[in-house]
């Protein structure tokens, strides 16, 4: 995502560059060839769907017990808009608890004790999160009103009678602390945060916070803040960049469950004792540990690690021994839950080929599937597996990312490609399923979702190589990956694309502008244009991000730098065909950035798509809007890179907005994941 929130979070940190892999890994294997020992079977001929089909796949998110451990609260499109869901864990169907038809609701999760339940919602895209309550009748309170504020929900006190919520309602810039009671929502001030520091974790005993001090993109600390003597103190001491994150205390309130990469190229995790200082190395691999959470006894330690583009969980008993977790075949496990009496779990499975299905399970027992979330109208063999390939760039650092070849691809035959540029700065396309590009990929387009330079996940050196060069050396290895694209050969040197979404926008249009040449066509997401001004337009709540941002991008009273690498200044080279989609809520990437851009290309006598949707912001949540988005972009690429008739449109949500010939402005962002 572009502009996406900086923290100082364990899957931003890096992989050292020596133990990136192997270059060109496997092309015969992705291309779907049978192995060398075994008889051929014929090549696949698959089915090829509508873009409904795709959607018609249905989105589970989140996973939190009801009290007697009968029923998992979850969000779901189901509707066409997200709605919080019961789940009965002995199966059965999912029970619809919010019956909204514009805005998105996410909840998160059940009161300890009854079936009440708190859930987010914005207004059309916009970010600004209230906290809202749905009791037992049915009815809902929001629980932080006011305009123009942004709420979080921190999670529950130990003891499960209240509650704390961070709202910038005091100053837009900075994210007050607040305990809520369970009973009756009374609500006091535990932190009053005027530096700009980001919530950490409370102990349970409610008299200290945890806090992260981000100093730059690279460059993190922790402190702690005693509420009964008013003393905040700095818990770490370093003289290199270092990031750190809190992860919250251990169950008696005496030490800090940490992530850093202090020393090394990737973030191991610590239990860091608060009377001594000294840190005892709790997990630590050839990959970033990204989330951490001990479960509510603190008899068990709940584990994440950014493997290779890939989720790895793990589970460990007080002593530190692996637990044995649900085994599935052809899937990842995902988003573990335990119950607050840790008697049941709940996790997601996935794989490219097939969406998160949720599944619950004894401590012990059998794991049982309660979501079948793919279309019923699709056969998961018609889908493709994603897999990591690696290739020298320019300068021959290995890049990596993540190749779907479509079952087209046999014989001398030569199909279009994509290069799919994901959002950031900073973030990382991972192997999953994503409806979009599985649509693409099934209707016959090679698809490489590159993890450019500068994308985390492969040691904090890597993911420190676009800072301040933005649009440079990150734009060659999505030019250079062209070459390993060709080289599998099944790919069309002429007709190869390049899209992306946030950030991933912004390289489409910097690829258009600054390499003209270099592909046959652009899809731009909502990206960046302007750095200039989107560098002045950044919200307010961002305020604890602005180092770090400045340390990533450039710093933002350097106009000319920042008009030097903002496609917009430099439109006039745009030569090749543009689509640009753009959500009219954006708060990160301004409407008046794509209409700026638009306008410049097609002042250019290029042909240019537009679609605006009305109600969405950084990222389509409805259903309608996706349909809408996703069958216009693969008609502008077959036009484009296929050579087919336009087709027709017929949506209203997805208008060419006339404006954008006269108005202009830019900014972008990072999408949703």
């Amino acid at each position: 995502m572009l502009l996406s929130p900086f923290r100082p979070r364990p899957d931003r940190l890096r992989r050292h560059l020596a133990a990136v892999g192997v270059v060109g890994l496997c092309f015969t294997a992705c291309a779907g060839q049978p192995p060398a020992d075994g008889e051929a079977e014929p090549p696949r001929t698959p089915k090829t769907y509508s873009i409904e089909n795709f959607l018609d796949t249905t989105v589970y998110a989140g996973a939190s017990f009801s009290p007697d451990n009968r029923r998992i609260l979850v969000s779901s499109d189901a509707s066409g808009v997200f709605n919080a869901y019961a789940i009965p864990v002995d199966g059965g169907e999912p029970v619809a608890l919010t019956d909204s038809t514009e805005e998105s609701i996410f909840a998160a999760g059940y009161f300890p004790f009854d079936e009440r339940f708190l859930y987010l919602a914005d207004e059309g895209g916009n970010e600004l999160n209230h906290l809202f309550v749905r009791e037992l009748d049915g009815s809902v309170q929001d629980l932080t009103p006011g305009e123009n504020l942004r709420a979080s929900f921190y999670g529950w006190a130990d003891d499960g009678t209240s509650f704390f919520v961070g709202t910038n309602e005091r100053d837009q810039r900075f994210v007050d602390i607040y305990e809520f009671q369970a009973d009756g929502y009374e609500r006091k001030l535990l932190y009053q945060n005027d530096a700009g520091y980001q919530f950490g974790g409370i102990s349970a005993d409610r008299q200290r916070i945890a806090l992260v001090r981000v100093n730059h993109n690279a460059d993190s600390d922790l402190l702690l803040h005693d509420r009964q003597s008013g003393e905040t103190k700095t818990l770490t001491d370093h003289g290199e960049d270092v990031l750190y994150r809190s992860f919250g205390f251990s169950k008696d309130g005496k030490a800090l469950l940490i992530g850093s990469d202090e020393g090394r190229e990737f973030a191991a995790l610590y239990l860091l004792d608060l009377a001594t200082d000294e840190r005892k190395v709790l997990v630590e691999a050839d990959w970033d540990v990204s989330f951490a959470r001990y479960s509510h006894s603190g008899d068990s330690l709940l584990v994440s690690i950014n493997n290779d583009s890939r989720t790895e969980v793990r589970l460990y008993d007080a002593e530190l021994n692996r637990r044995p977790l649900p085994e599935l075949p052809n899937a990842a496990v995902s988003g573990l839950r335990l119950s607050r009496d840790e008697s049941m779990m709940a996790f997601y499975a996935s794989s490219s080929k097939q969406p998160s299905d949720l599944y619950a399970q004894p401590v012990g027992g059998e794991p049982r599937q309660l979501t079948r979330s793919l279309s019923a109208d699709i056969d998961p063999e018609d889908l493709v597996e994603g897999e990591v390939v690696r290739f020298a760039s320019f300068d021959d650092l290995e890049i990596p990312g993540i190749l779907y070849m479509p079952h087209q691809a046999r014989d001398a035959a030569k199909l279009p490609a994509l290069v799919w540029v994901h959002g950031g700065p900073g973030g990382q396309s991972r192997v999953g399923y994503s409806a979009m590009l599985q649509y693409l990929v099934n209707h016959g387009y090679v698809v490489y979702a590159i993890n450019n330079r500068g994308s985390s996940g492969y040691g904090k050196t890597f993911v420190q190589l676009d800072d301040r060069n933005h649009g440079k050396g990150d734009l060659q290895d999505c030019i250079a990956s062209k070459d390993m694209l060709i080289k599998t050969g099944h790919v069309d040197p002429d007709r190869i694309a390049i899209i992306g979404g946030s950030y991933g926008g912004f390289m489409v249009l910097a690829a258009l502008t600054f390499e003209p040449e270099s592909f046959a066509a652009g899809v731009n997401i909502f990206g960046v244009s302007n750095w200039v001004r989107t560098t002045q337009m950044i919200p307010p709540w961002w305020e604890s991000m602005r180092k770090a941002l400045e340390r990533e991008l450039g710093d933002f009273d350097d106009i000319e730098y920042l008009r030097s690498i903002s496609p917009l200044f430099h439109a006039e080279n745009i030569q090749r065909p543009l689509m640009v989609l753009q959500g009219a809520n954006d708060p990160r990437v301004r409407q008046e950035e794509s209409d700026d851009i638009v306008a410049a290309a097609r002042a250019n006598g290029v042909p240019v798509e537009y679609l605006v949707f009305e109600d969405e912001g950084h990222g389509f949540r409805k259903k309608e809007n996706q349909e809408e988005g996703y069958a216009a972009i693969r008609n502008f690429l077959d036009v484009y890179l296929k050579g087919d008739p336009p087709a027709e449109t017929d949506s209203a949500a997805a208008e060419i907005d006339a404006a954008a010939e006269t108005e202009a402005a830019a900014e972008t962002d990072a999408a949703a994941e």
